[in-house]
């Protein structure tokens, strides 16, 4: 399934920006307003630029003691941040979010413009029967043409279940 496909992206208000010399109250209060976790930071073009995190907040702020009055979202924001594309597969940026520990996506356009922002929580939104009709249709995929590789798996599974009830006679 496609970003653009999923209903939270369609139902989404525009994503919440500001930028790098915007002062650190700007952020905290539009972001607790909201009840957004993250504020994409974006330059003239609305193209990222930064993201601002709670955990930014926490680490970068809070953690090295900087006033909050005084300090720009420049001085805390995450730099390398990556973007999607509403063409992506929702699958592979949950995967890639989960293994590199981010929960924010902005989803840019062709010319690198903000139009979206996607978190964590709205991919895991998947029902069960969506990621299970999803599993289906890729292990259909997977096994097309793949005849020939039937035989190399029922021998794997048959291997599988002697050793299983070898190991259990023997305790």
């Amino acid at each position: 399934m496609k970003i653009k496909d999923r209903p939270e992206y369609r139902s989404k208000p525009v994503p919440f920006s500001l930028r790098a010399s915007d002062l650190v109250p700007t952020a905290v209060k539009t972001m607790s307003e909201k009840n957004i976790g993250s504020v994409v930071i974006v330059d003239d073009e609305m193209q990222v630029k930064g993201i601002v995190t709670e955990r930014d907040l926490m680490r970068r702020l809070l953690n090295k003691t900087l006033d909050p009055n005084t300090t720009p979202l420049s001085a805390i924001m995450t730099t390398e941040v990556r973007t999607g594309r509403a063409e992506d597969d929702v699958i592979d940026w949950l995967r890639q979010m989960s293994n590199e520990r981010f929960r924010h996506l902005p989803v840019v356009d062709e010319q690198g413009r903000l139009v979206n922002i996607m978190s964590q929580g709205d991919f895991v939104s998947f029902t069960w029967p969506d990621l299970l009709d999803l599993l289906k249709e890729k292990t259909r995929d997977s096994l097309k043409g793949g005849a020939s590789q039937m035989p190399i798996l029922v021998a794997g599974m048959t291997v599988y279940a002697v050793l299983v009830l070898a190991i259990v006679k023997l305790f």
